[in-house]
C-alpha cells in the first residue's frame, strides 16, 4: 500500500529517528503528564485555571500577527527559487536551536506567502493569530468555517524544521488522508516532507507516514500504533533495560518493528471533542479469549432480568447511568441463580452479570446509543452521530447488550494493553488544539493538559442571530412546533438545518415531514452514505437537512446563491446537548465568515438533559403547571436548563478526573497491559 501526498525526494533522518531517539520519546514524561495535585496544589492549580483566561494573551498575539502580516513585501517580490533558499535557511536555524521569536515570524510570513503560491491561499490576519496560538502550546477557539486547516500549517512547518516530527490530529481518516494532501505542496516547498495513517494501513507505510517530517493521523490510529508499539517493547520500559537485557540474554532492542518516532508535538483539531468529549474513551488492544461458559452467562443473564421487580429489586440511577440493587434484589438474585452453579455461585459475578444485563435493557438503546447491523451491534458516537464498528463496549456490557437483542454473543476479549486518550495526549512533549467551541471547557482543558485558551476574533463580523430556546412542556408539543417552523421557514426559499441528538429522533421527525410533504434529506449513522454531499448541499435553497448531530462533519456549509438575501441558513436544535459546547457547533453552522443566518433550540420538559439533570422536586413542579401544547415563556423555565446543562458537564469533569487518577493508579501498581476480568 502506498503512503498518499509523501514527498518524493529522500528524507534525512533526525536524531529522534535513531533508536536511542525512539526510545526517549516512548518513554519519556510529556509536560502535562505529572499526576493531577491533589490538596493545597489542587487548590492552587485550579486558582491558576481560573485566572487563566484573564491573562490578555489575544492582544499581544494580534499584534504580533499584524506584525507578520507587515512583512508580506519581504517575501513577495521574491523568486520560488529564493523562497526555498530562505525556507532551508529557517530550516537549518530552527534544526540546530538558534531560532528566537523574531526568526518564528519571520518563518511564519514566509509560510504565509508559501500557501498563496502553492495552494492559492493566503492566511489572514486571525488565522495567523491562531497559528502562533498553536506555537505558544495554547488551545485556540477559531470559529467554524475560520480556515483552521491552514492555519495548522504554520506551526507544523515550524516543528517541522526543528526535527522531531508534528502529529496533526483529525477526526477521521477522510480528513486527515484529504488535509494531508491539500497541504503537501506547502511542506514541500519549505522542504519537508508531509504523510498520512490511516486504518487500513500496513506497518511498513505507517513507519513511513511517522517518519514524515508532518503526519497527519486520527486520535484513535495514533493511540493505538503506541499501544502496539509499547507491547512491541515488552516489559522492557527504558533504553537501560533494553542494553541490559542486550548484554544478559541476547534480547534485541525490538525497535525494528515500531512505527513510531516519538511523541513531540501533537496539533489537535476539534480539540474539545478529542481532549473532553472522548477523553475517557479507552484505546484497548486484545486479544481472542474463547469462554462457552461466560457467553452463556450473558444470555441467562439477559432472561434473568425479566423476573426483577424494578420498584422492588433494583433502581435505575439515569444521571449517573447505573443500576443499584436493593437487600431485597440482591435475595432475590441469589434465589434465581442457586441452582445455576458455576460462574453463577460467587456473589460479586453474579451481580455484576445482572447488573450489565439490566443496564444494557434499560440504559442502552437501539437507535441511540447504537444500531443493528448485519446482525451485529454496532456502536453510535454520541457526539458525531457517526458509526464505530471497530468499537466494543468493555466489561461484559457489549455483551449484555448482544444478548438483550437475541443476537450472536461474541466472547469478551482479553485486553493487552489500554490507554485513554486523556491520558495518551499527556504524553507528548509539547501540545496544542484548535476548535470553534472551546471557551466552555477552558478551565477543563487547564486542569488536564494544563493548555490555556485563545480566543480568536473572526475574520469578518460574525451577524448570526441566536434566538431564545422555546421551551414546550410536552415532547408531542415540541414536536409539532418544531415542523411548523420547518414548514414556514421553507416557504420562504431559506436552507434549513435540524439537528438531533439520536437516530431515533431524527427518523421520527422525517416521519413528521412526509406527512406534511416536505422533501428532506437525513443525515444519521445509518443513512451515512455520501455524508459530505449531503452537508456541502445543505445551504441551498430550500434545502431541508436532518443530522444527528454535527460535531466533526469537516465538511463547510455553504450559502446557495440567493439564500444570503433571504435570511441566510436557518438551525434549527431539537434538544440540549449536555454539553453547551456541542449545542454552539450546531449552531456555528450558520452565520460563517459574515454570512447572516439565525439558530433556535426547541426543547421540552421531557427531554433527556432535564430528566437526567433538573433537580426531582423543581422538575415535578414545572410539570404540573407546565402540561400545554403553547411555548413556555418564563425566563426561570428556560434557565432551568441552562443549569440541567451545567450540573450535566460538572459531572462529567468528575468522571473524567476520576478515569485519569484511575489511570495514575493502574499504571504505577499494576504496569501498561493487563487482563480486565
Amino acid at each position: 500500500m502506498t503512503t498518499a501526498s509523501h514527498s518524493s525526494r529522500p528524507m534525512v533522518p533526525a536524531a529522534s529517528q535513531t533508536p536511542s531517539g525512539t526510545w526517549r520519546m516512548l518513554t519519556s514524561k510529556g509536560t502535562s503528564n505529572e499526576k493531577l495535585p491533589k490538596g493545597l496544589d489542587a487548590a492552587w492549580d485550579a486558582g491558576v485555571g481560573h485566572l487563566q483566561p484573564l491573562v490578555p494573551r489575544q492582544r499581544g498575539i494580534l499584534r504580533r500577527a499584524q506584525r507578520i502580516v507587515e512583512m508580506e513585501k519581504q517575501f513577495s517580490q521574491t523568486s520560488d527559487r529564493h523562497l526555498r533558499e530562505q525556507a532551508t535557511e529557517l530550516k537549518i536555524k530552527f534544526r540546530l536551536g538558534r531560532a528566537k521569536a523574531r526568526d518564528v515570524n519571520e518563518a511564519f510570513a514566509l509560510i504565509r506567502e508559501v500557501a498563496h503560491r502553492t495552494v492559492g491561499l493566503k492566511p489572514y490576519m486571525a488565522q495567523i493569530a491562531a497559528a502562533l496560538a498553536l506555537e505558544a502550546g495554547c488551545c485556540a477557539e477559531q470559529a467554524t468555517g475560520e480556515g483552521k486547516t491552514l492555519s495548522a500549517t504554520m506551526p507544523a512547518t515550524v516543528a517541522g524544521w526543528r526535527g522531531h516530527g508534528c502529529h496533526i490530529i483529525t477526526v477521521n481518516d477522510y480528513l486527515a488522508q484529504r488535509d494531508a494532501n491539500e497541504m503537501d505542496p506547502i511542506y514541500r516547498m519549505c522542504d519537508l516532507s508531509c504523510a498520512h495513517v490511516e486504518s487500513s494501513m500496513s506497518p511498513h507505510d505507517r513507519r513511513a507516514s511517522y517518519a514524515a517530517d508532518i503526519t497527519y493521523t486520527t486520535n484513535k490510529e495514533v493511540a493505538a500504533d503506541f499501544l502496539r508499539d509499547r507491547l512491541n517493547l515488552g516489559q522492557r520500559r527504558g533504553l537501560p533495560a533494553a542494553l541490559m537485557a542486550k548484554m544478559v540474554d541476547g534480547v534485541g532492542l525490538g525497535t525494528d518493528k515500531l512505527v513510531m518516532r516519538g511523541l513531540n508535538y501533537a496539533i489537535i483539531d476539534e480539540a474539545d471533542s478529542v481532549l473532553i468529549d472522548e477523553a475517557v474513551t479507552p484505546l484497548i488492544i486484545s486479544s481472542a479469549s474463547p469462554n462457552r461458559e461466560q457467553v452463556e452467562a450473558f444470555a441467562q443473564a439477559a432472561e434473568l432480568t425479566e423476573e426483577l421487580d424494578p420498584e422492588r429489586d433494583f433502581h435505575v440511577d439515569h444521571r449517573y447511568r447505573e443500576v443499584n440493587f436493593t437487600q431485597e434484589g440482591r435475595l432475590e438474585i441469589a434465589e434465581l441463580t442457586k441452582d445455576l452453579g458455576g460462574i453463577w455461585s460467587g456473589i460479586r459475578r453474579r451481580e455484576e452479570l445482572i447488573s450489565q444485563a439490566l443496564t444494557a435493557r434499560h440504559l442502552y438503546l437501539l437507535d441511540k446509543q447504537y444500531v443493528i447491523q448485519d446482525d451485529k451491534v454496532v456502536i453510535v458516537d454520541e457526539f458525531t452521530g457517526r458509526l464505530m464498528p471497530d468499537r466494543t463496549w468493555r466489561a461484559g456490557l457489549h455483551q449484555a447488550v448482544e444478548a438483550k437483542e437475541n443476537l450472536t454473543i461474541n466472547p469478551p476479549k482479553e485486553t493487552l494493553a489500554r490507554v485513554s486518550f486523556q491520558r495518551f495526549f499527556r504524553l507528548y512533549s509539547k501540545l496544542a488544539g484548535m476548535t470553534g467551541t472551546a471557551w466552555e471547557g477552558r478551565y477543563e482543558f487547564w486542569q488536564i493538559y494544563h493548555l490555556p485558551v485563545v480566543r480568536i476574533p473572526t475574520n469578518r463580523p460574525c451577524i448570526r442571530r441566536v434566538l431564545p430556546d422555546r421551551v414546550f412542556g410536552t415532547s408531542e408539543a415540541k414536536w409539532k412546533a418544531i415542523v411548523e417552523n420547518i414548514q414556514r421557514v421553507h416557504e420562504e426559499g431559506r436552507p434549513i438545518l435540524v439537528g438531533t441528538r439520536s437516530v431515533d429522533a431524527s427518523e421520527h421527525l422525517s416521519q413528521l415531514l412526509e406527512q406534511r410533504q416536505l422533501d428532506h434529506v437525513v443525515l444519521n449513522a445509518v443513512r451515512h452514505a455520501e455524508e459530505a454531499q449531503i452537508v456541502a448541499g445543505a445551504g441551498q435553497p430550500g434545502r431541508i437537512t436532518v443530522a444527528t448531530n454535527m460535531a466533526g462533519r469537516g465538511t463547510d456549509i455553504k450559502p446557495g446563491r440567493g439564500v444570503a438575501e433571504l435570511g441566510g441558513l436557518h438551525v434549527l436544535a431539537t434538544e440540549r446537548h449536555e454539553a453547551g459546547r456541542v449545542d454552539r457547533q450546531l449552531f456555528g453552522r450558520t452565520g460563517r465568515q459574515g454570512d447572516p443566518g439565525d439558530a433556535v433550540a426547541f426543547v421540552s420538559l421531557d427531554d433527556e438533559l432535564i430528566q437526567r439533570h433538573a433537580p426531582k422536586l423543581v422538575r415535578q413542579l414545572i410539570n404540573r403547571s407546565s402540561k400545554r401544547d403553547g411555548p413556555i415563556t418564563d425566563r426561570l423555565r428556560r434557565k432551568l436548563f441552562d443549569t440541567a446543562q451545567h450540573r450535566a458537564e460538572r459531572l462529567a469533569l468528575r468522571q473524567r478526573k476520576s478515569v485519569l487518577k484511575s489511570d495514575d493508579w493502574l499504571d504505577e501498581f499494576l504496569g501498561f497491559a493487563g487482563s480486565e476480568s
